[in-house]
């Protein structure tokens, strides 16, 4: 697990240097807009899905009026997005994971593939890498202000699994079913996550040479371009080599 929190620690410090803002604000509002329309009504206090997505949206100092925007698009017929996923093998055997929201599953499907066969990749059957992943709750949470000792233990209690330190945040992960559960703690706590989301976990992860991790990450930075993509996962160990001439 700490091979994949690693890669999400450098896309946390990227995305805030970088001119993706844009795109980050984009991927919260689809999933702000979905929530309104699966996850029960547009009031983020009855509606835990959305009040998840608005607090995400809070922590990227998305403005407020795109929120709003959001959650009044979810309330409209004109906005129809569907959830898909593509399961495939990039370079050096590695396995991704590519989750899209899309209101036209014939262009992300024509996309995905594009990227894969143009990188060096294969896009599998639907199903095909599910045994390599786990589902979780993740929140990645500021630790100033926080006494560790003490916050574990509560932590523990509602559910989490595991704590890594990522220096000044840290990240924590439970089971689907302990999300809500952890979430409330968090509030009752007066912590506010930087990010909580359900992501899929590498349960073993590949090792590569370096030059193949830079073919890696040059094909997840294409998947996180496409406007329809949420997320990417993948189960490569991010090694201090590859760390070292990622950050060069």
């Amino acid at each position: 697990m700490s091979g994949h929190s690693k890669w999400s620690t450098i896309k946390r410090k990227k995305g805030a240097q970088d001119a993706k803002r844009s795109k980050i604000f984009s991927r919260i509002s689809k999933e702000i807009t979905i929530a309104v329309k699966e996850g029960g009504g547009d009031d983020p206090e009855m509606n835990t899905r959305l009040r998840t997505a608005t607090q995400n949206a809070k922590a990227q100092n998305m403005p407020k009026d795109n929120i709003e925007r959001a959650i009044k698009k979810g309330g409209s017929d004109d906005e129809n997005y569907q959830a898909v996923s593509f399961e495939g093998y990039g370079p050096g055997g590695v396995a991704i994971f590519v989750d899209c929201l899309t209101d036209n599953n014939n262009r992300t499907v024509s996309a995905v593939r594009a990227i894969f066969t143009k990188r060096g990749g294969s896009l599998g059957k639907h199903g095909s890498l599910n045994f390599l992943f786990d589902q979780k709750g993740v929140f990645t949470i500021p630790k100033e202000g926080i006494d560790p000792e003490a916050f574990e233990l509560d932590i523990i209690d509602a559910g989490v699994e595991e704590i890594e330190d990522e220096g000044d945040i840290l990240m924590l992960y439970c089971p689907i079913e302990a999300f809500g559960d952890v979430q409330s703690k968090l509030e009752e706590m007066n912590i506010t996550p930087e990010n909580a989301e359900l992501q899929r976990i590498p349960n073993n992860t590949t090792k590569v040479e370096v030059d193949t991790a830079k073919k890696i990450l040059d094909m997840i930075e294409a998947f996180e371009d496409d406007d329809d993509v949420q997320n990417v996962y993948h189960n490569m160990e991010m090694t201090d080599e590859i760390m070292k001439a990622v950050n060069e």
